[in-house]
């Protein structure tokens, strides 16, 4: 029964608690704000579905594909509690408004909070793009219904993601290695890197030459005397001279480039004529200039904040969408998932305005900017992102309220957007073309060995001058590392002078080149790849990244992304039996389907029966229609040899393969001069050593500094036990060789580990003694022990060498001190505040005496969050109104205090949890509500606190929302997913909700 009194009650329900803490300052009274904490409910998997379910039609994939592909979903089980809270609420409210995100996922959350609650109140869709006063007022007064299409569209991608990843991951269990898996996306996107890396190993280099040359206004012109300018050689005898653009990735010239090579002799004689006979030789052959304008880039969306964060802010695209999360939902920018470029006529009008006040009336253009979408499926009802509200707030406004990464990134999206709507950069752009007379400069260019000797060289040189900056006042877009970037100047004056006019050489140098590789993918690059592909959905390209991250199938080497050999053994075996499914067109065209379906032109079941089973005489889903069907592809693949999978030619008798514990090169014993019958030998490859970087010189390097197998160095006398050298994946390492047990071992008895011990980087696998490898098998080494009786331990890790004490690690400079440290220079290690590796203490921004407390000395340090307090055990960040100038030791001795009496904080909030959901809401006391109004981080804590008044008209519903609200923030936020949990169990205490009788769910698996 819905609560009585003069005010209906609403229940708002969004997804995120920090998103619910924002938005319930906006609201009135009569309003509770709950957060669902992401996604309530999944598909669990096959092993967690119910005893009697296993052997059904849901078994294989809780999906009933043979009957509409109809989904089996659980509410997980640390979701069931939240779900009784949600429906405790919903008894005491009068509307529920549902107001998750508002693209498909946020969409489906909607869909499923409506099913499993099943209200008997009125129900209302309410979406927004910023979380503003004025934002949320509109949105209350333009609800809708639940959009069946966006939720079908979603089902449909979850589903498709359910059933590629369960047909294919098994097949790279069996001929792979197991746990690794297969996506939609983020196997097209491995396989661009992948492919890339190939690229880098097939790469043939070439070597030319060319001039690095300056020159200058001659001494007769009216430009004598001005500043020298760059030039660049662009011709001998007429012929062009070559670039690296020229070059195929062969090392040969293109068939099409009309050009010469100049190799260093010819290069060098042409720079000793320059500078020699010919060095006032030189004359203005052409002039040509023209107006140069540039218009600002278009407002971010999701794809393009991610590739400028990874440009300007170096973030990763993980990071990038986590601080935009962030921003989002504490009300600083708009919603950080869209596709378009479109601002509102507000947004536009609050960047013009502001133009107008920090720029001045001539950085506004006449009309405003309109900016049309790339993609043919964009979100056009969404907006770009930009500052939220309607009168952007700048970034110095806001400063005091970010965090350092959060500043950052609304810095840039603030520059974008308002640069967008600024007028155009205005200049102009020249080109000078220089002859150079060589006929009196024979003698220098007899050393080139030219087969005729030269006559004539031509100059090319180009400037731009800015005359008016317009949005480039506030922002440049940046750019990724370009293969072929010779001959792009920036901004440069060339001299005023006219056709005709002398040029003197100021300075001439040969310049030797070698072509290089096309550069590796960064995430930004990346990102920008599969958006021109139009593979996967921009909002999902974070995920996607992270996930061929987590599986070690890329790894980052500084922004690069480097493929793994996993990778290449997962591709080879997906290009070869998979190939329709990683294909880019077909991978796109899949993207295009999920539009049609969203859109309602195409319907879902039809869909994924043409996707699993084959296309059918009414297939309309382009994707779907153009392979033979998933089921058929998998049913017939045949054999499949996974040793030649794994392998990877690297030359005559050398191969790497991947193997369970990681890469490793197979010798044959001809490459060692071994006999025939020898078993061939096996090499470690490093893990920091690219594919790329493999090359044969290299793999005969590995095998002559590790050989080809264990090399024994001698006997133990102590334990009899051979001991030998061995390589692995980490370096190089002894160990001893244990003789087989004479009985075998029971079940559950462990067998017994040789010791083992690291090579110091000093010692060689070919020339370690027994001697050494004696002592480093007796690490670590006891040190000593502290006053309190706590040994402190010297040894060698992956990391290099360190102390421990307990779980107090310290690094040492030298593995030679493992051996020879004492106890004294350990104690004053561990006397000293702990670095990171490679660091140094930074000396204290101020001294503050010793706290009452701890007996510890206090300082104000400069953290990566800004100043703090401590006392060497205790931290606290200084407040906004203290300052490392006049904080007291008083002030600081408080906020240690504080921030120790911090530590019961979980249980207090237990207990107050625990008696909120118990206490009867008709019989809760304002008091009550004072009790825990410091904790509460929904809208009737808001009220409480502002008035008496608002205290009073506290209700029951809104006390356990605030409560619960906290409970909830405690939780992991933003779809988790089901698959993890006991479906079982779900399915007994949730039977309503557990069918799929209805249908509809999204998933939180990232493709």
């Amino acid at each position: 029964m819905a609560a009585s009194g003069t005010t209906p009650r609403r229940l708002v329900i969004v997804e995120s608690p920090t998103k619910a803490r924002t938005i319930v300052g906006y609201l009135g009274d009569g309003y509770d704000v709950e957060a669902s904490v992401g996604h309530i409910r999944d598909l669990p998997q096959p092993s967690e579905l119910p005893a009697d379910m296993k052997k059904g039609p849901y078994g294989k994939f809780a999906v009933d594909v043979d009957n509409g592909f109809d989904p089996y979903y659980v509410v997980a089980p640390d979701k069931k509690k939240k779900v009784t809270e949600l429906k405790k609420l919903l008894k005491d409210a009068d509307e529920l408004y549902l107001a998750t995100d508002e693209d498909r996922e946020g969409e489906a959350i909607a869909w499923h909070l409506r099913e499993v609650l099943k209200p008997k109140v009125p129900v209302k869709r309410m979406v927004f793009h910023e979380i503003t006063p004025e934002a949320i007022e509109r949105a209350l007064e333009n609800t809708r219904e639940i959009d069946d299409d966006l939720v079908d569209a979603q089902e449909t991608r979850r589903l498709l993601d359910r059933l590629y990843g369960y047909e294919v991951s098994p097949v790279l269990w069996r001929k792979v290695r197991a746990g690794l898996s297969a996506g939609r996306v983020q196997s097209v996107a491995t396989r661009l890197v992948v492919e890339r890396e190939r690229e880098r190993m097939a790469f043939v280099s070439a070597d030319y030459w060319d001039l690095d040359t300056e020159l200058a206004a001659g001494a007769g012109t009216g430009a004598a005397g001005s500043a020298p300018f760059k030039a660049r050689l662009e011709s001998v005898d007429g012929t062009r001279v070559a670039t690296g653009r020229d070059f195929d990735d062969h090392g040969r010239l293109k068939k099409s480039a009309q050009v010469q090579v100049l190799d260093q002799a010819r290069a060098e004689s042409l720079a000793a004529a320059l500078s020699g006979s010919a060095k006032e030789a030189l004359t203005v052959s052409s002039l040509e200039t023209k107006p140069y304008t540039r218009r600002p880039a278009a407002p971010f969306t999701t794809s393009t904040l991610q590739q400028e964060a990874g440009r300007k802010l170096r973030m990763s695209s993980r990071q990038a969408m986590r601080v935009a999360q962030s921003l989002y939902e504490n009300g600083y920018i708009t919603y950080m998932r869209t596709d378009s470029t479109q601002l509102s006529g507000q947004a536009v009008a609050a960047a013009r305005r502001q133009i107008g006040e920090l720029y001045g009336p001539e950085y506004v253009p006449g009309s405003p900017r309109a900016y049309g979408s790339k993609q043919k499926a964009a979100q056009e009802a969404h907006e770009a992102i930009r500052p939220a509200g309607d009168h952007f707030r700048t970034p110095a406004q806001v400063s005091g309220a970010l965090r350092a990464d959060e500043f950052r990134l609304y810095e840039l999206i603030w520059k974008r957007t308002v640069a967008s709507q600024m007028a155009d950069a205005k200049g102009r752009t020249a080109t000078m073309k220089i002859a150079a007379d060589l006929s009196g400069a024979a003698g220098e260019l007899e050393a080139g060995s030219w087969e005729k000797t030269p006559a004539a060289a031509g100059f090319t040189a180009s400037g731009t001058v800015i005359t008016f900056r317009g949005f480039l006042a506030a922002y440049e877009e940046g750019r990724d590392v370009e293969r072929y970037a010779e001959g792009k100047d920036g901004e440069s004056r060339l001299p005023n002078v006219e056709e005709g006019e002398a040029i003197a050489v100021e300075r001439v140098e040969a310049d030797g080149h070698t072509t290089a590789p096309p550069p590796r993918y960064t995430e930004a690059s990346l990102v920008k790849r599969l958006e021109e592909l139009g593979i996967g959905r921009p909002s999902t390209y974070a995920a996607t990244i992270s996930t061929i991250q987590d599986r070690g199938y890329v790894t980052n080497r500084g922004s690069a992304l480097v493929p793994s050999w996993l990778a290449f053994s997962v591709i080879r075996l997906l290009e070869e039996h998979f190939a329709g499914l990683v294909d880019y067109q077909f991978t796109a065209g899949l993207e295009a389907d999920l539009d049609e379906i969203a859109g309602g032109r195409e319907d879902r079941t039809k869909w994924l029966h043409d996707f699993y089973f084959g296309p059918s005489g009414e297939s309309t889903g382009e994707a779907a229609a153009a392979t033979p069907g998933l089921k058929s592809i998998v049913d017939d693949l045949g054999d499949i040899d996974a040793r030649e999978i794994n392998t990877v030619p690297i030359a005559d008798g050398i191969v790497l393969r991947v193997g369970r514990y990681g890469p490793y090169l197979e010798v044959a014993p001809s490459v060692t001069g071994g006999a025939p019958e020898d078993e061939p030998g096996r090499v470690s490859v490093p893990d920091d050593l690219a594919p790329d970087e493999l090359t044969e010189a290299k793999a005969r390097e590995l095998i002559a500094t590790q050989g080809t197998g264990d090399r024994e160095l001698g006997t133990d006398p102590e334990t009899g036990h051979t001991i030998v050298v061995k390589s692995g994946r980490f370096g190089p390492y002894v160990t001893e060789v244990l003789p087989e047990p004479e009985e075998k071992p029971k079940r559950g008895q462990k067998k017994p580990k040789p010791r083992t011990a690291s090579l110091f980087k000093s010692m060689e696998p070919t020339t370690v003694t027994l001697e050494q490898a004696l002592r480093l098998l007796t690490l670590p080494r006891t040190v000593g022990e502290d006053a309190e009786g706590t040994p402190i331990t010297a040894q060698n890790g992956r990391y290099g060498p360190y102390l421990k004490k307990g779980t107090d690690s310290r690094s040492l400079e030298r593995e030679e001190q493992i051996f020879s440290i004492t106890l004294e220079e350990a104690l004053e290690i561990y006397s000293k505040p702990k670095q990171r590796r490679g660091q140094t203490a930074a000396a204290p921004l101020k001294e503050l005496g010793e706290d009452p407390e701890s007996k510890k000395p206090v300082v104000v340090k400069d953290g990566r969050f800004g100043p703090y307090v401590t006392d060497g055990t205790t931290n606290a960040t200084l407040r906004k109104d203290d300052s490392v100038e006049e904080i007291t030791p008083l002030r600081a001795y408080e906020l240690l205090a504080e921030k120790r009496a911090k530590a019961p904080a979980k249980k207090k909030t237990t207990t107050r949890k625990t008696t909120a959901s118990k206490t009867s809401a008709a019989k809760k006391s304002t008091a009550a509500s004072k009790t825990t109004a410091a904790k509460k981080t929904t809208a009737k804590s808001t009220a409480s606190k502002s008035t008496a008044s608002a205290a009073k008209k506290s209700t029951a519903a809104s006390k356990t929302t605030a409560s619960k609200t906290t409970t909830a923030a405690k939780k992991t936020t933003t779809r988790t997913t089901a698959a993890k949990k006991t479906a079982a169990s779900a399915a007994k205490s949730e039977p309503a909700e557990s069918t799929s009788a209805a249908k509809k769910s999204t998933g939180p698996t990232t493709p």
